[in-house]
């Protein structure tokens, strides 16, 4: 066998005993038959992080994270923070005016909840607050901001046991939410609300006063003010789309808040409805009234005086629950009154039928 046929026979052992052969550097390398067992073909693995890194808005985990923070905030300062990032959305119009003013706005995108705490800020609102007897229960102020109003507020908060406490800027930012607040704030404490029922207990004859859509806190100060004047024994007010007791409607009601019971309605009509079936009259203040408030002989028996807004007056279904609409004769040019001035003047009347108490 000639040199050329002992190189043809020895190729043709080594494929018989290598399926496939790999090159690595120009030479071809036979790999055992027992090694090719459970072996798998090589591919081409990619680098991981080659790609565009996404954005955090664009992950999954995203706006979960962006809620569980908003409640963070929520349950420390009293208002839920919303927007890219957790931070508060550029406000523009009454929002931001009354931002600016030192006070806190009740509109959705800063909806507290029932049992947080009020801030109140800025100087003069600080002071006016505490001079009207809101019930404060921490003054935070900064120690470079020492004009006339702040000792001011300092002394009436010393005068009342209130605590003083001296904080930093970036403490009253997360405090105020980042509103302007002049190196001074007022903690006010949540008010506890009666139930309505507790309005109908400790007398034969009570009056109460129930309001339904009023939305400015000074128009409910000015309401709770009359009805202390007047003998009623508390206000109802609804759980929602109404103003509540808030620093405004402290200072409104000339501190008779601190004496005169006010409850918390969850359904308006539901509670109207249960007046009635304790034995009260319903009357509902409106301009279309049949009857005048001075003619109504009722009010002398156990009396329910509804006040409504003064742009829309009583809500449909508070209406058709009331057991007669009476009205305020007026012979001027006025179409109708606020609604604190109103309540006033029913208030006067009822109490004139009641005996003058």
């Amino acid at each position: 066998m000639g040199a050329q046929a002992r190189l043809t026979a020895a190729r043709a052992r080594r494929t018989r005993h290598a399926p496939y052969a790999s090159v690595s550097g120009g030479v071809r390398l036979s790999v055992p038959p027992e090694l090719m067992e459970g072996m798998r073909p090589m591919t081409k693995r990619h680098k991981k992080g080659t790609g565009n890194t996404p954005k955090a808005e664009d992950r999954h985990w995203f706006g979960k994270r962006q809620s569980a923070r908003s409640a963070k905030s929520a349950s420390r300062t009293g208002t839920p923070t919303t927007g890219r990032g957790g931070k508060r959305p550029a406000e523009s119009g009454p929002a931001a005016g009354a931002r600016s003013s030192g006070t806190r706005t009740g509109g959705a995108p800063q909806r507290r909840t029932l049992d947080s705490p009020e801030i109140v800020m800025g100087r003069n609102p600080v002071v006016e607050a505490l001079r009207a007897g809101v019930p404060g229960t921490t003054l935070y102020v900064m120690s470079e901001h020492t004009d006339e109003r702040v000792r001011e507020a300092i002394q009436i908060a010393a005068d009342r046991r209130i605590p003083v406490l001296e904080a930093g800027k970036p403490q009253l930012d997360r405090l105020t939410d980042g509103a302007v607040h002049q190196g001074i704030a007022l903690q006010v404490r949540p008010y506890r609300y009666a139930h309505p029922d507790d309005l109908l207990r400790g007398s034969t004859k009570p009056l109460i006063v129930a309001v339904d859509g009023i939305t400015d806190p000074r128009n409910l100060g000015a309401i709770i003010r009359s009805a202390a004047a007047f003998g009623a024994n508390g206000v109802v007010v609804p759980e929602r789309r109404a103003a509540g007791v808030t620093a405004g409607a402290w200072k409104a009601s000339a501190g008779t808040l601190a004496s005169l019971p006010v409850a918390r309605a969850t359904n308006l009509s539901r509670t109207l409805k249960a007046y009635q079936q304790a034995g009260c009259f319903v009357a509902g203040l409106d301009a279309a009234g049949a009857v005048a408030v001075g003619d109504l002989e009722a009010a002398a028996d156990p009396f329910v005086l509804v006040v409504g807004s003064e742009g829309k007056g009583l809500g449909r279904l508070v209406a058709d629950t009331c057991d007669l609409l009476i009205n305020i004769p007026m012979s001027g040019r006025a179409e109708s009154l606020n609604a604190g001035v109103a309540a006033g003047i029913a208030l006067y009347e009822v109490a004139q039928r009641r005996g003058g108490s």
